[in-house]
């Protein structure tokens, strides 16, 4: 299993807690890999795409026009996180049914 966030997001630090078997992958370090982020646009759609981060904001309209997985692949901030990878299976955000699909909610 794998996790794809910021260390300093609160909720990506809730979900490493909740599932510390998990391999971490700091996006603003190591990145994710084209293919994670193809697969992940594929099962999540514009989703993905965090258009409420502050990184979203300071992007001219322009920029924000530019292609959705460029724009990640650019400003890793800009996707929606965390990113859980288990089995081939992905996850999206820290919601409830993320949980409950990964066999964790009470």
């Amino acid at each position: 299993m794998k996790i794809y966030g910021l260390g300093s997001c609160d909720t990506c630090r809730k979900a490493r807690k909740a599932l510390p078997e998990a391999e971490f992958i700091d996006v603003r370090e190591d990145l994710v890999p084209k293919e994670i982020l193809l697969r992940a646009w594929q099962e999540f759609g514009p989703t993905l795409l965090n258009t409420r981060s502050k990184t979203w904001r300071s992007l001219s309209e322009s920029d924000r026009a530019g292609v959705p997985l460029d724009l990640i692949a650019d400003h890793p901030l800009l996707m929606k996180r965390p990113l859980i990878e288990r089995d081939g299976t992905y996850y999206l955000g820290w919601t409830r049914e993320v949980q409950e699909a990964l066999g964790l909610a009470q």
